[in-house]
């Protein structure tokens, strides 16, 4: 085990090793209330993935930071992705936890996050909408909002 796990918090590290067992190319995905766990006890940073208009009109974590994966509404990938968010979070190894609609788009962009060094981006699971369901809705039976973690609306 590296000493980047041997750091984590205990959930994070388990999560990590498991990932790295299951050769998953990021440091693995963190169930909601886990995510919210960590992010208010101050154990990591959490960090939203999606577009500002996601944000603004869907509703937001609150202290939450922004580093848009994509832009506009068709969801143009932003190139600098990595680069933004190691400067929003302050370094490599910082404790990352991306959140997006559903859970995709945090997945790229962790991907792309640990493909740039970044050795601690975990990905949200079930994101802050959750997956669309038969009746092409969101929140009825995963995601951020669903499990009642907090959230605000601009």
């Amino acid at each position: 085990m590296s000493d980047a796990v041997l750091d984590l918090p205990q959930q994070l590290a388990d999560i990590k090793s498991q990932a790295e067992a299951s050769g998953l190319s990021y440091a693995g995905g963190v169930p909601p209330a886990v995510a919210w766990e960590l992010f208010s006890s101050g154990q990591a940073l959490l960090v939203d993935v999606r577009t500002a208009e996601e944000r603004k009109f869907v509703g937001h974590v609150p202290d939450s930071l922004h580093v848009a994966w994509a832009t506009g509404t068709a969801l143009t990938r932003n190139p600098r992705f990595p680069r933004e968010l190691e400067a929003k979070i302050g370094g490599k190894d910082t404790v990352a936890l991306l959140l997006c609609r559903s859970g995709k788009r945090s997945v790229l962009a962790a991907e792309a996050a640990a493909k740039a060094g970044l050795s601690n981006v975990f990905n949200v699971l079930e994101g802050f909408e959750g997956e669309i369901d038969d009746q092409q809705q969101r929140g009825k039976a995963d995601g951020w909002r669903f499990h009642s973690l907090p959230w605000v609306q601009d």
